[in-house]
């Protein structure tokens, strides 16, 4: 599905920021003013940090077509703790979504971010299990595309503050829709080719 070099990167981008979320809930790093923010919010909070570093961690490795091949049963197992994650995270995502920092655009930037992450992981779950495993596999892309955001977000903000002097709330309302819709947009890069172009079959 993916070429191992791009398989490589994501999993190097994706795990250690996984593990920063566990190290985030039990306040061994991160922002004083998000830990006081999380607070006020402790289960969804929970939640979505535990459950979205477990799943961004886990889910780079259903890529793998070794790991499809040699070892289905783990990634069975694997592919259900991810959904159940996602589950828990995108429900949890939506309720922290309206804390957010940076007002109504901040909001409903990562309120859609909640709703497009479930709706994309009900789409999976329904196509495996009607047996579709193409269709399966390219919502599980866009899926992860969006559990992504959590890595694409900390590039941005990394960026912003070390590019701009702009105060934190003033593009903290980007980085809530530009962390992830184009995330979506290189997954539907690689999938529409696959989609409009595949073989007919022979008459």
């Amino acid at each position: 599905m993916l070429a191992r070099w791009r398989l490589g990167v994501l999993l190097v981008l994706s795990i250690p920021i996984g593990i920063y979320a566990y190290l985030f809930q039990f306040q061994l790093t991160g922002d004083p003013a998000f830990h006081a923010r999380f607070s006020l919010t402790p289960i969804p909070a929970f939640l979505h940090v535990i459950a979205g570093g477990t799943l961004l961690a886990l889910g780079g490795a259903q890529f793998s077509k070794r790991l499809r091949a040699s070892y289905p049963k783990v990634h069975r197992i694997i592919g259900r703790t991810y959904l159940i994650g996602v589950l828990l995270a995108g429900c949890a995502g939506f309720v922290l979504a309206f804390t957010a920092e940076g007002g109504l655009v901040s909001q409903f930037g990562f309120a859609t971010l909640a709703i497009v992450w479930l709706w994309t992981g009900t789409q999976a779950f329904i196509a495996i299990r009607a047996s579709e495993i193409a269709v399966h596999q390219a919502w599980m892309m866009r899926n992860y595309a969006l559990a992504f955001a959590a890595v694409t977000l900390r590039i941005q903000l990394g960026l912003f503050e070390a590019f701009t002097d702009a105060p934190f709330e003033s593009f903290y309302p980007v980085t809530a829709w530009f962390s992830w819709v184009p995330n979506l947009l290189i997954v539907e890069w690689f999938l529409i080719p696959a989609l409009v172009f595949k073989p007919r079959p022979a008459t």
